[in-house]
């Protein structure tokens, strides 16, 4: 018997019909269903699934009084506004469908399980649903924002999804078990499984534990790099007051420079030729002090004299020479290169010591250098000649300066007189203490 022959293709029959099963059949289409309950006027309740309707037609008829369509496992892979409005429970679990877009006002109840959403559908289209099923679809997430558009949702089935457990998933999952949300998750908090990240897979998501470096992942590297800038900002402040930067530049220096030097040496010992010595002292000062180096120093130790009736050394009246970073270095040349290869032809180093030597940028980086070189601990203190241009004490000399500050204690030093008339046992005791060992062997 037909479906046709069994309502007798609607003429009045069965006009107080209220419920009609007619589900596993071998119903295909859903044009011919719908013209044949058009006149069942007090129909409510009709079932239709476990057929084979494969598509739906764009437009249709149906008693106005059908408040339960139950369209499952039927094939379906698009919905269309076939569907009546009229409609309070609508079932389309185990189909096809990778969406749902249809205005459905009356709609209470929503049955969506076995198909292929990869998300809910919005809420907007179903003001009065109170009841959303979808489980064993292709979701991967849903959090509070995907649900504020469902004003009166109260139980929710979701479970058997793909589910990324995202740090926000697993916050509103957690409080939705827990019955902290407004609707109810009424299938169990052991059906809410992750599918990833890997290490998750498997694992409940009420049973999850993520970490604070996975969820705040922003405010942790934001953390992370504040304190670490705090403790670099720190450290470095440490570093500068401990003079360490100055320090490692010097060592990085000194160790560069003392390469150059033995290649020097091996080349010299190569050829078979003597060392010499071109200068008899390398003059260290700050630039502010240039005018008295070059106006004073330089003219009374470089320049010609006639010699001293009490001396005995004939070499005495011999003018000095002297080496100046302005004067002497080679162009082109790196600059710690020129004052190793000046210090080692220079019988001995003078500092011409002033307050514009020890403040901030009293010293160039040669001049640094040098002081480096000196006090490393292999040239002996009297290799150092120091000069007070102006009264200045130990305790003047920047603390880096270790080694110089120790000299200060424990060797004479010259200080520039004020009186003219002094000048020029100034200027005697500094050529005997440059000729040193020169005039003790004549």
């Amino acid at each position: 018997m037909t479906l046709v022959e069994t309502l007798c293709d609607g003429n009045g029959t069965m006009k107080d019909l209220r419920v009609l099963n007619i589900s596993g059949n071998a119903l295909k289409s859903l044009s011919t269903m719908n013209r044949l309950v058009t006149k069942l006027s007090k129909l409510t309740h009709l079932d239709i699934s476990k057929n084979q309707y494969s598509s739906m037609p764009q437009s249709c008829s149906w008693p106005s009084t059908l408040r339960y369509l139950n369209i499952s496992r039927a094939k379906l892979t698009t919905i269309s506004p076939c569907l009546p409005a009229t409609l309070e429970v609508l079932d389309l679990s185990n189909n096809d469908l990778k969406d749902f877009m249809l205005v459905l006002p009356a709609l209470r109840e929503l049955h969506l399980s076995g198909n292929k959403l990869l998300s809910l559908p919005s809420g907007r289209l179903f003001p009065n649903l109170q009841t959303l099923t979808v489980q064993s679809n292709t979701l991967n997430m849903f959090d509070r924002s995907d649900l504020q558009s469902y004003r009166r949702l109260q139980d929710l089935k979701a479970g058997q999804n793909k589910f990324v457990c995202s740090c926000d998933f697993v916050d509103f999952l957690q409080s939705a078990i827990k019955g902290g949300e407004d609707m109810q998750l009424t299938d169990g908090e052991e059906s809410y499984v992750c599918d990833s990240p890997l290490y998750l897979q498997g694992e409940p998501v009420g049973r999850v534990r993520l970490s604070v470096v996975v969820c705040r992942r922003v405010l942790f590297v934001s953390v992370s790099c504040g304190g670490a800038l705090f403790v670099g900002i720190l450290l470095c402040v440490l570093l500068w007051r401990l003079h360490a930067f100055w320090y490692l530049k010097m060592m990085w220096a000194w160790l560069r420079a003392k390469r150059s030097s033995r290649r020097r040496r091996r080349h010299r010992d190569k050829d078979c030729s003597e060392e010499l010595l071109s200068y008899d002292a390398f003059v260290s000062y700050s630039e502010k002090d240039a005018s008295w180096v070059e106006n004073f120093l330089v003219p009374e130790l470089e320049g010609p004299r006639e010699r001293d009736e009490d001396s005995v050394n004939p070499r005495s009246s011999r003018s000095l020479t002297l080496c100046l970073h302005k004067r002497d270095f080679l162009p082109g040349h790196w600059i710690v290169d020129n004052i190793m290869s000046a210090m080692e032809r220079s019988r001995r180093t003078v500092f011409v010591l002033s307050e514009n030597f020890v403040q901030s940028d009293w010293c160039r980086y040669e001049l640094d250098f040098s002081h480096f070189q000196l006090f490393d601990g292999n040239a002996s203190g009297d290799a150092a000649i120091l000069i007070l241009l102006e009264p200045l004490s130990k305790d003047d000399i920047p603390k880096r300066f270790c080694k110089l500050r120790k000299l200060m204690s424990s060797t004479t030093y010259l200080e520039w007189p004020q009186e003219e008339e002094r000048s020029e046992e100034f200027w005697r005791s500094l050529r005997s203490a440059l000729r040193g060992e020169e005039e003790e062997d004549d």
